[in-house]
């Protein structure tokens, strides 16, 4: 099958030599507490090799974590857990679902909410942890949120209230809404003095990253040469530079993928300074749809990303069918990595200046199930 290149993507093949500081990976520990955990599936995928010109290629599904269609539970769950500890006076180390719900009973079962903001997964994740805590959850929404995603924040105990046209202003409603101690803020993106919150999640997430390491050894590959993932403020990618630029110390090549209409991260790499996005025109990718990058993800993301794209609704909803074709559910943003390696193989001179070729592993990062996001019209 031809590529076709629609648009420049970023390049910036001196990241592979970036490296950060590694973190402690404690909120592994905390998910392996919790029922029903168990690393989600890694999957080859032949037929895409073959098309992408490369030696193998890999998904990591998230289309089934902790009995949710998304990967947010991860950094959700580290984040609340982190939060409420910290409300009730409780050491994070050992950090577990049991012990942190005795500690609660010990201190008198206090009357916590947990407030958010979310085009989708992430508040669904927040009040899933929430009830599985014993407290309550307030959740706002953009406009052009789906009624299924509504419903379904709705079916863990939330409320779901509207919080203004678009993610960054329902992030601010939900920011002002908080009054008192008793509420309690966990929003995956962050502003000048609201930071710790959103790194708790980006460590939440890096368990992904770790379980698809020991993944790929297991199926005797390669280490991953080319990671794509899915960007809405860039919590997930800020991630994914920590642990292979940190923790790891891979030179992989580290690609992010935003819808064409909310492209914050790529743009901002391109102007080498954050930059805001009007993301008042929908899109079928709705969890990524924001218009700001993430504050203390942007200098992780400025110097540890290689390539960034942006991807039309028709890039994405064709990564969707073709997927659900190869026994893959993959919604359009957890899609959206096969549609942005097509554009990133597809630009002259890309593969040569990430050194990618033939011999490459791919790993795409699907970061939900089509059931978190239908497909529109399909």
């Amino acid at each position: 099958m031809t590529l076709t290149h629609t648009a420049a993507p970023y390049l910036n093949a001196r990241a592979a030599h970036w490296r950060t500081t590694p973190a402690q990976a404690r909120a592994h520990e905390l998910h392996r507490s919790m029922a029903g955990y168990a690393p989600t599936a890694l999957r080859e995928l032949p037929v895409l090799a073959t098309e992408l010109g490369v030696a193998r290629v890999f998904i990591k599904d998230e289309s089934d974590r902790l009995g949710l269609p998304a990967f947010k539970i991860l950094g959700a769950s580290w984040a609340v857990c982190r939060a409420v500890a910290r409300r009730i006076e409780v050491s994070p180390e050992h950090l577990t679902v049991t012990a942190l719900r005795a500690a609660l009973a010990a201190a008198g079962s206090p009357d916590l909410t947990v407030v958010t903001a979310t085009d989708g997964n992430h508040g669904r994740a927040v009040a899933r942890m929430a009830a599985a805590l014993g407290l309550r959850a307030r959740v706002y929404i953009p406009r052009g949120v789906g009624e299924s995603a509504v419903r379904a924040i709705a079916a863990e105990g939330a409320p779901v209230l509207r919080g203004g046209p678009t993610y960054d202003d329902a992030v601010a409603t939900a920011a002002a809404s908080v009054t008192g101690p008793d509420e309690l803020l966990v929003q995956d993106t962050s502003w000048p003095g609201f930071e710790e919150v959103p790194r708790w999640i980006v460590e939440g997430y890096t368990t992904l990253f770790a379980e698809a390491d020991e993944q790929l050894a297991a199926a005797g590959a390669r280490p991953a040469d080319l990671v794509a993932c899915p960007v809405g403020v860039g919590a997930l990618a800020h991630s994914m530079v920590e642990h292979y630029r940190g923790a790891v110390g891979s030179e992989a090549a580290l690609l992010t993928v935003e819808p064409r209409t909310a492209d914050c991260v790529a743009r901002s790499l391109a102007a080498g300074e954050p930059v805001t996005v009007d993301t008042s025109t929908p899109t079928m990718m709705a969890g990524l749809n924001c218009g700001t990058p993430s504050g203390i993800g942007w200098p992780s993301l400025r110097d540890g990303l290689s390539a960034a794209v942006s991807v039309t609704e028709d890039e994405c909803r064709r990564a969707v069918l073709d997927l659900q074709e190869l026994g893959q559910d993959s919604g359009p943003c957890g899609a959206a990595s096969l549609a942005g390696v097509r554009d990133l193989l597809a630009a002259p001179g890309a593969r040569e200046e990430l050194g990618l070729d033939g011999t490459s592993t791919v790993l795409l990062i699907s970061t939900e199930g089509l059931n978190a996001n239908p497909l529109p019209n399909a």
